[in-house]
């Protein structure tokens, strides 16, 4: 039996849109909710145009159980779930707002799953829940310490997930730990949008390049790194939506909770990131040094071998590739989706 419905909450947000596109291409059918708090109902229209195919789209938080009876409605088979706030130092001044959405969507879609019969689900996790990391590269069996709200979010649900799985044999979860996605789809019409100014180091620097940012501040030249910057694993997010799919895929066939990362397996500094976007944009980022944040680690790279093993997935894309369909995605939508 194959999946044919699937509901994708948070479906036009940034790793969302790209996931739909990568379902609609695999033959699925998709319901997509989300509330546009952080979002446009423009990108689902890209999605549409690029997959020639139409997405049923219901406007609504996941914590609204009016909404959730709508969405559920229809018969579907199985849950992408991306619905949550998602900035690491916005979650340290709003804590509160992050449980409330992180922790309180998640239940409430449970509920509604539970309320419906639907028993499969993948979410949106994150490698914020391992912390410092001890040794590198991580391992789904290191121990998990999550140092911001936002990563214990993250950790709770997975942990709610486990017990969800355990109270009943045909529920199955599968948490999707990711590293650093970057990049847009090859066509320019969807990528990365954020409202204000950009928390990650990718969308900065393609914002530097556009001439929307003035310059770049690298935190810290003097970590234990080849050339003093930190080294994160940042994954093209093409690949990070055929991810999902396999996941989905697998979780059809399995029981039980499983938490997976997914990675390249290896690291780039910051300026490494940089130089392969000068070549890709043909632009010069500047930037300067400043201290090192509280909170930094200076490297973190997945071990991705256990997607390897249970649905042979794997990074394909490099960060070369990444970077030239980033700097498409901005040239063509200097504004984002309000272009």
């Amino acid at each position: 039996m194959t999946l044919k419905t699937v509901l994708v909450t948070g479906g036009a947000g940034y790793i969302g849109t790209h996931t739909m596109v990568e379902l609609l291409g695999q033959g699925y059918e998709v319901v997509c909710l989300d509330n546009f708090s952080n979002s446009s109902p423009e990108a689902i229209k890209r999605v549409e145009k690029i997959a020639g195919k139409k997405i049923t789209t219901v406007t609504g938080d996941v914590r609204d159980r009016e909404v959730m009876s709508r969405v559920f409605k229809r018969p579907i088979d199985g849950v992408i779930h991306f619905a949550a706030l998602k900035a690491v130092g916005d979650s340290v001044k709003r804590p509160i707002d992050y449980y409330g959405n992180n922790v309180g969507g998640s239940i409430a879609l449970l509920d509604a799953m539970h309320e419906r019969g639907v028993h499969r689900i993948v979410f949106s996790s994150s490698a914020t829940v391992y912390g410092v990391p001890e040794k590198l590269p991580i391992e789904e069996s290191a121990p998990i310490r999550p140092i911001n709200p936002y990563g214990q979010t993250k950790a709770m649900v997975e942990q709610m997930l486990l017990d969800w799985c355990m109270a009943d044999a045909t529920h199955t979860a599968i948490s999707l730990r990711y590293f650093n996605p970057i990049g847009a789809h090859e066509s320019g019409l969807i990528g990365e949008d954020p409202h204000d100014v950009p928390n990650n180091l990718f969308p900065f620097i393609t914002q530097i390049a556009i001439g929307k940012q003035a310059q770049l501040t690298v935190w810290g030249d003097d970590w234990p790194t080849p050339d003093g910057t930190g080294v994160r694993d940042y994954l093209h997010v093409m690949d990070l939506a055929r991810g999902h799919v396999n996941a989905l895929e697998h979780a059809f066939g399995i029981g039980g909770h499983a938490t997976v990362n997914l990675g390249t397996g290896n690291g780039t500094s910051v300026l490494q990131m940089i130089a392969a976007f000068e070549v890709a944009s043909g632009k010069k980022i500047t930037y300067q040094f400043g201290p090192r944040r509280a909170g930094d680690v200076a490297a973190c790279w997945a071990d991705p071998s256990l997607a390897q093993r249970l649905w042979q997935w794997q990074a394909k894309l490099s960060v070369e590739r990444a970077c030239a369909d980033g700097w498409r995605w901005q040239q063509q939508n200097p504004n984002g989706y309000r272009d």
